[in-house]
């Protein structure tokens, strides 16, 4: 008897024949019985589950076959029966003779792979066909607007196709791998194991950016961390430190015109303030010319909307990873994101829920995302000082972040704290 999801994924596909191999479902189970510990390893490693297969007398077996592999009780066909018939399950699924017919239809254990593979392979046509009927259900009935609606499908038909993956590397691809990095750095004499920020110090700390991190970078406002941040996207996307690489840069405050200007003004050496104002020479604007001209040359891609909620922004890193190799993400900043999912649970579980998702995007895309985030008033009671605990609106943030970067300008507290700045434009950054 099909599943009661698995009969629903057949409805309205009129005579189409169901999406499942009997043959190989009952051979899975039957090689099961000859060798269950490499055959039900085997399944498990293939991230086979009850619902992968079809028939609902199907799922039953094999969901008694884990339970017994979890306690590590032998699995035949007399401990099998044993199990059932102590759920009461056993006539649902058949009975012995049933049992018996798995036996007799799958005569060696050789083979199971193969038969693995078609039921995986089968399952995943069917979740496609759920996804894309549940979609065309969300638009016809769903209020929200196209773009959350495609976000969401997107990210429904991702999640499909990363479970594909599996997440077990034999250990010594995973040394092989690792002494290729060390070989590397013995070689150029450069210990980044990470993509370099092109500030000194700071690489020598962190030994770059590494991929699947998130690097917060946190401050009061007015501080220079979205300076700081697109310094660091162009001295990646230029190759100051090494070949360049392609930046992609979500600007949910600044529009692309003025983190362009800063950017400029950075790299000229000339204030934003005079270049906004007007107040510039002929040979400051030569300057200018010349930054613009090597920008144009930058691998950076920006998006400046407004607003966006993190479903979306993961969607759209994901198709701009896809089609331009991303090295670095960087978001500017946490707290202009939203999650519509977690709205109404508070601020607080809001922020928390998006942090996650973006350590998680992280992880996802295999790049640093680099995300900025606000501190809240603390530091002003302490001449500025900044710690981990003055993240705003959720503790979640440092614990999922990889590295958390707190920064400060003294000067703006020297008549608090009479300490000697002599240049206004100096920064502090703190690696918590």
């Amino acid at each position: 008897m099909p599943s009661e999801s698995s009969a629903a994924n057949q409805r309205g596909a009129g005579a189409r024949k169901p999406l499942y191999n009997e043959e190989a479902e009952r051979s899975v189970l039957g090689s099961i019985l000859l060798d269950w510990q490499k055959v039900l390893d085997f399944c498990i490693e293939q991230q086979i589950r009850p619902e992968s297969f079809y028939l609902r007398a199907h799922q039953t077996i094999y969901e008694a076959m884990l339970d017994m592999a979890e306690t590590r009780r032998p699995i035949d066909i007399l401990t099998l029966s044993d199990r059932l018939k102590a759920q009461g399950k056993l006539e649902a699924v058949g009975g012995l003779p049933f049992l018996n017919q798995l036996l007799d239809a799958t005569p060696t254990a050789a083979h199971a792979e193969y038969y693995v593979d078609i039921v995986r392979q089968q399952n995943l046509l069917r979740r496609i066909v759920d996804c894309a009927r549940l979609s065309e259900n969300t638009c016809y009935t769903s209020s929200e607007e196209a773009d959350q609606i495609l976000a969401k499908v997107e990210q429904d038909f991702f999640n499909i196709s990363a479970a594909r993956r599996s997440g077990m590397v034999p250990w010594k691809t995973g040394v092989m791998e690792t002494m290729a990095t060390i070989d590397r750095i013995h070689r150029t004499k450069q210990g980044l194991s990470g993509i370099p920020t092109g500030f000194k110090d700071l690489d020598n700390m962190l030994l770059g950016l590494h991929n699947g991190e998130m690097i917060i970078l946190a401050a009061r406002p007015s501080m220079g961390k979205t300076s700081l941040a697109m310094n660091i996207a162009s001295n990646v996307a230029l190759g100051k430190s090494e070949q360049p690489r392609a930046v992609g840069v979500f600007s949910l405050e600044m529009s692309r015109e003025q983190l362009i200007l800063r950017l400029l003004g950075s790299h000229a050496r000339i204030p934003t303030y005079d270049i906004s104002g007007g107040f510039i020479t002929d040979a400051k604007f030569g300057l200018l010319a010349q930054a613009a001209d090597v920008f144009m040359k930058a691998p950076i891609f920006l998006d400046d909307t407004g607003g966006l909620d993190i479903l979306e922004l993961r969607a759209r890193a994901r198709r701009l990873k896809k089609k331009e190799d991303i090295a670095l993400f960087v978001i500017d900043y946490l707290q202009l994101l939203h999650s519509p999912e977690h709205r109404r649970e508070g601020r607080q579980s809001e922020i928390s829920a998006i942090s996650g998702a973006l350590k998680n995007m992280a992880k996802e895309l295999n790049v640093p995302v680099l995300v900025l985030s606000q501190l809240n008033r603390a530091p002003e009671a302490r001449e500025g000082k900044p710690r981990l605990a003055d993240l705003r609106d959720s503790g979640a943030i440092e614990q999922d972040a990889d590295v958390v970067c707190l920064l400060r300008r003294p000067s703006l507290y020297k008549e608090d704290t009479k300490e000697k700045v002599e240049d206004d434009t100096l920064a502090q950054l703190i690696v918590a």
